[in-house]
Parts: structure tokens; sequence; C-alpha cells
């Protein structure tokens, strides 16, 4: 009786083991079925080289970025269009993994649960990518030559207009060298994968949390000789800027006032805004997930915490994520997530993807988005320039110093506050030197393009 009954257990765990393994394999199956159809080993969808042969892929416009002709995938016929939009289109190989062509693959196959990959013969399906080419090619002529990245969304229905990332390079025609100096980091798309030091524009934060922690703030002024000790340890602004309230300070982008103040709130209050912010979290850009930000303030000394309070020290940006955290100012609080894929054409009377604007969480209060607004744009009259930019621009520069004797990065990071144009942006030029004059003139020509086209 008792060999039964452990006999019995045994059947009774093997058939438990073997439910558990069809409903894990089911959700799986449910989840990460495209992944598994996308598979490059899968030659139904890919070429003997690994190469994707299924899918076109087309701007906002309808122009056709990438396609499959003969059994072959092509690229758009200019190369600087080519270069402009290599990472958000992909390249054949694969390696940039944010490119439609790896990202979205199984939904440029045409995969569902019912058919998995299988796409009827003569409806080649067409991905719209959210993205204007014509932008792209004003970013990416802009920066120059430049590593960095330029991004642009509308923060109301999360639509990313332009996503450049520099290093680039021919997609139809790639270059030999692409392991020297010249191409390093060519294969990372900034915008979205990477994290670099952001200097000044993280005043921003430091403001914010200042806001609504430190009640006379409006009331107070400073005397700043263009040095400061805090724990210990000089704080160095670039000049001499006098006595200074918070607004002029913040014009003014002094390092002496915002140090004071981030160590005066210590590193608890400072990491419970930056982590309100999204800046340590990771944004989903249609299943693309982003860097994520690294912060170190709890647990720091008072030295540390004011450096870091200035966007140096241990601090790292992902500019997705910076983007977005301006769209939730200019929005009072939360902001469209940002998105790459506009529409879906299957070629057929098959339905295509739906594709429906997402919010963040509450990123900041409104009250406090308020008064950044104002002061953002403060930024612009007194300090930037307001005839270079698009009416109603906001904005933070920002330098940040990278060590090595290199020449500092460059940022500008912002929003245009005007429903007809509700664009965020955020722009980095590495070792660009100034950022109002460097990234900002990127980010005029830029947002200027694209409020003239969209007029």
């Amino acid at each position: 009786m008792r060999k039964i009954e452990r006999r019995a257990i045994l059947c009774l765990f093997l058939a438990f083991a073997l439910f558990a393994g069809l409903c894990l394999f089911g959700f799986r199956f449910v989840t990460q079925g495209g992944d598994w159809a996308s598979f490059p080993a899968n030659r139904h969808l890919y070429d003997k080289s690994g190469r994707l042969i299924s899918g076109a892929i087309a701007d906002r416009d309808g122009d056709v970025l990438s396609d499959v002709v003969d059994g072959e995938r092509v690229y758009y016929p200019d190369e600087t269009v080519r270069k402009a939009t290599l990472h958000a289109v992909g390249d054949r190989q694969g390696n940039i993994g944010t490119g439609a062509l790896h990202a979205f693959a199984d939904q440029l196959s045409g995969y569902n649960l019912i058919t998995g990959g299988y796409s009827p013969v003569g409806n080649q399906r067409t991905m719209n990518l959210t993205i204007d080419a014509a932008f792209n090619v004003t970013a990416y002529k802009a920066l120059n030559g430049h590593k960095g990245t330029v991004g642009v969304y509308n923060y109301e229905t999360g639509e990313i207009l332009c996503m450049v990332s520099t290093p680039s390079f021919d997609p139809d025609n790639p270059p030999e060298n692409l392991d020297s100096e010249e191409y390093d980091g060519a294969y990372v798309n900034r915008f979205l994968s990477a994290a670099i030091v952001p200097g000044s524009i993280f005043k921003i934060v430091t403001l914010n949390a200042a806001l609504e922690n430190i009640p006379d703030l409006n009331e107070r002024t400073w005397e700043c000789d263009g040095s400061v000790t805090v724990g210990g340890t000089e704080i160095t602004c670039p000049s001499a800027h006098g006595t200074l309230d918070i607004e002029s300070a913040f014009a003014n982008s002094c390092n002496g006032v915002f140090g004071q103040l981030a160590a005066e709130m210590g590193g608890e209050v400072m990491q419970e805004y930056v982590d309100k912010a999204g800046l340590t979290s990771s944004l989903s850009v249609d299943g693309i997930q982003t860097a994520k930000g690294t912060f170190s303030f709890e647990g720091e000394d008072d030295a540390q915490i004011a450096w870091s309070g200035v966007g140096q020290g241990k601090d790292a940006l992902n500019p997705c994520s910076m983007m977005t955290y301006m769209g939730a100012i200019a929005c009072e609080g939360k902001a469209a997530v940002p998105r790459l894929i506009e529409s879906i054409d299957t070629g057929s009377i098959l339905p295509g993807g739906i594709f429906r604007t997402k919010k963040t969480g509450e990123l900041i209060s409104a009250e406090s988005a308020r008064t950044l607004r104002s002061m953002m744009h403060n930024n612009v009259v007194q300090t930037y320039g307001a005839d270079r930019f698009p009416d109603n621009t906001c904005a933070k520069s920002g330098t940040a110093e990278v060590g090595g004797g290199l020449t500092p990065n460059a940022w500008f990071a912002g929003f245009i506050d005007d429903p007809d144009h509700p664009y965020a942006f955020i722009v980095l030029v590495e070792n660009g030197g100034g950022g109002s004059s460097v990234a900002g003139n990127v980010a005029s020509e830029v947002l200027n393009a694209i409020v003239e086209k969209m007029d």
C-alpha cells in the first residue's frame, strides 16, 4: 500500500511539474513569441547572411528608408539620409540594437500568435516610424562631425520626431575601419542606450527639489566670487557672478549656489527627486529599454552631494529620460512616453498595429513645473537669446567637465511651451565646449526647422 501511495505522489508531482511547464511555456509563447519568430536562424525571414528580408520601413511622411527588392534589403538613395537615420532604421547585420530592423523584426515580419511569422506573398508590410528623415538630416548636419545625439518629441502624443546619434556610418556601404577611433561607439544609440555626465542641465532637478524643500528660497540671495567651499571642497564657477537671487543663479548657472543647495537638502532628498524625475529608471520606447541614469547621493559627504547637485561628480544621465522629464515640466507633471512606431500598413485587409499614447507617472508637481517653466523661459530671454529659438522656448544649457584634458560636453535641454508646437528636446555634443553656444546652436537649427515644416 505504501509503495502505491509513493507512486501516486510521484505521479501527482510529475503531473504538477508538467502543468507548471505548460503554463510557463504558454506565458513565454504569448510574451516572447515575437522574439522567437524573429530569431535570425529563421530562414523564412532572414537570408543566409542573417539579414532581415521582410518588411519595409518608412518615415512619418512615407519616405521609404529601407525596403526589400528581389530578396535583398535596400536603403534610401541619399547617403546623408542613410547616415542620419541609421540608429532608427538599423544596419543589415543587426549590430544596431535599437534599429527597427532588429528591435521590431517581429512586427516587420507580420508575426502574430495564429500565423507566426507568416506573411502572405505580395503583402509586404510597411512600418511608418514617427521620425521625419528631413529633421534627422538637419540634426546630423548640425552636429557637424561631433559625437553626440539629438532628440525631439511631441510631449502630448509621444511621437519622436527626430532621433540622431553620432558617429554614424552608411549602412549601404559600411567603412572597413569601423573599429577605429573615428567610429568609436557607432553601434550605440546615444539617445536611448547611453548614460553620460550631464553638467548643469541637472540643476533643473536640484532646483525642483529646492522649490519644495527650502521655504525661504525666493527670499534668499547669495554672493558668488567665483568659488565656495562645501564640505571642505572648493566648488568653482567659470566666473564671479556677484549678488544672485534664485532666478539669476539659475540663469547664470551658478555652481556655488546649486552646490550649496544640494548639500543643504542632503543626499536623501536629492535621491528622492532624481528618482521621481525618472532619471534612474528605464523607459520602454515601443519595447526598447532605455539606459538607466546613475546618481550617487545617499551616503555621500557634503562635497560629493554638492558636485552631484550641479551635474558633475558621479552623475550619468540618459538623454531620452531627460527629454521626457522636460516634457513632464511642460505638461505640469506627466508627459507622453516616447514612441517610435507611428503605424503599420499590412498591405492587405489584415489589421496593422495600434499604437496608443501612454503617459508617465507624475515626474514633478504641477506647481513646481509651472515655476520651472517660467524660470527656464527666463533663461532663454536673459541668457541664451530668444531670437535664436521658436517663440516660448524654455531651456537650460549644460557644460559638463569630463576630465583627461578633454573639452567639456555641451548639453541643451528644454521644450517649447506652445500647444501648436508641443516639443521637448535634448542635445548632446560630446567634447563640444559651451552648452549654450554649441549645443544651443544645434537645438536652434533643429527646432526652427521642425516648427517651420509643421506650420
